[in-house]
C-alpha cells in the first residue's frame, strides 16, 4: 500500500455499523455502512474488519481506527459495559478488533464521540460546555467542556439514558423494563423503539418513527398526541440536565433528532421544568448528521 494513511472512524449502531476514512484536513472522503448482526458477537467484529478492510483496499492506504460504540469500556477488566447492544456487554471488543486488524484500536462512547464532533466544529462550535444526546435504538448523553471529552471516573459520564424518568405520573409507572435491570428508565420513554410502541399502545398500528412524524403533519390525532407527549418527556428529561451541568448548548443527535416537530417550543418547555431564571440553553440539531458519530470515533487518534 502508499504511505498516505487516513484516520478511520466507525460508528457502531443497534441497526447499523458505519465507516468514514478522513483525510489530513479531516475531510470525509469514503463512507461505508452495512447492517449490523444483531445478538451475533462474532459477525459484528467480522462486520467492523470487512469495512476496515474494504476502505483500506479502495483508498489504497492504511490507517488508524477509532470505534464508537453504544456503551463503555469497564476500566478494571477493558470489557464492554452498559451497551443496549447486548451482545456487546462482556466482551473483549478492543483486543478482538486489535487482533484481526494488526493495529491498535481505540474505542470509545458513541455519545462521547458525538459531542466531541459537534463540539469542535459542529452545532455547537465555540461553546464552553456541550451536552449532546443520542436519541435513536437507544438513549445516551456524552459531555465535552472546553473542547474535551469529559468521560468521567468510570465512563459513563453523561449516561442520562439510565436515570428515571423525571416527575414521572400515571401510566408512566412503574415504567417499561429496561435490559439495565429497572424499570422506567429515560430510555424506555425517549428512544425510537420506545415512540414506536407508545404509538402503539394509545391504539394505533405498528409505524416507524418517521411514519408517526409524517402521520403527524398530515393532522392525525394520535400521532401529534404522541409526539406532543414525547416532546414533553424529552423536556422533562433535559432539565434534569441543564440543573445538573447548565450547559452552553445541547445538541440533539440520533434518529429521532429528525424529527422536525421535535423542535418546535422545547426550549421552552425545557425552562419550564429547569431551574433557568435567565435563559435554557441553546437546543440544536446536530450539523454533521450521520457523520458525527463517525467523525469522532475518528479523531479519537491525534
Amino acid at each position: 500500500m502508499a504511505s498516505l494513511r487516513y484516520r478511520f472512524g466507525i460508528d457502531l449502531g443497534g441497526t447499523k455499523i458505519e465507516i468514514a476514512a478522513l483525510d489530513a484536513s479531516s475531510n470525509i472522503v469514503l463512507r461505508e455502512r452495512t447492517p449490523t448482526p444483531r445478538l451475533d458477537y462474532a459477525a459484528t467484529v467480522s462486520s467492523i474488519v470487512g469495512l476496515v478492510t474494504s476502505a483500506e483496499a479502495q483508498l489504497c492506504a492504511s490507517g488508524s481506527v477509532g470505534v464508537a460504540i453504544p456503551g463503555t469500556l469497564s476500566s478494571l477488566s477493558g470489557t464492554v459495559k452498559n451497551a443496549n447492544s447486548t451482545w456487546l456487554n462482556g466482551r473483549q471488543l478492543g483486543t478482538d478488533l486489535e487482533t484481526a486488524l494488526g493495529r491498535p484500536v481505540r474505542l470509545a462512547n458513541d455519545a462521547n464521540c458525538f459531542a466531541l464532533s459537534e463540539a469542535t466544529d459542529g452545532a455547537a462550535a465555540g461553546a464552553n460546555v456541550v451536552f449532546g444526546v443520542i436519541l435513536g435504538t437507544g438513549v445516551g448523553g456524552g459531555l465535552v467542556i472546553r473542547g474535551q471529552v469529559i468521560p468521567g471516573a468510570h465512563g459513563i459520564a453523561g449516561e442520562w439514558g439510565h436515570n428515571p424518568l423525571p416527575q414521572a405520573h400515571g401510566e408512566e409507572l412503574p415504567g417499561p423494563a429496561c435490559y439495565c435491570g429497572r424499570r422506567g428508565c429515560i430510555e424506555t420513554f425517549l428512544s425510537g423503539p420506545a415512540l414506536e410502541a407508545s404509538y402503539v399502545r394509545q391504539g394505533g398500528k405498528p409505524w416507524a418513527a418517521t411514519d408517526i412524524a409524517r402521520r403527524a403533519s398530515e393532522g392525525e390525532t394520535l400521532a401529534l398526541a404522541v409526539l406532543a407527549q414525547h416532546q414533553d418527556r424529552l423536556a422533562r428529561a433535559l432539565g434534569t440536565v441543564v440543573n445538573l451541568l447548565d450547559p452552553d448548548c445541547i445538541v440533539l443527535g440520533g434518529g429521532l433528532s429528525n424529527l422536525e416537530s421535535l423542535y418546535s417550543g422545547l426550549r421552552e418547555r425545557v425552562m419550564a421544568y429547569a431551574f433557568t431564571p435567565e435563559a435554557p440553553p441553546r437546543i440544536h440539531r446536530n450539523r454533521h448528521g450521520d457523520s458525527s458519530g463517525v467523525r469522532g470515533a475518528a479523531w479519537l487518534w491525534p
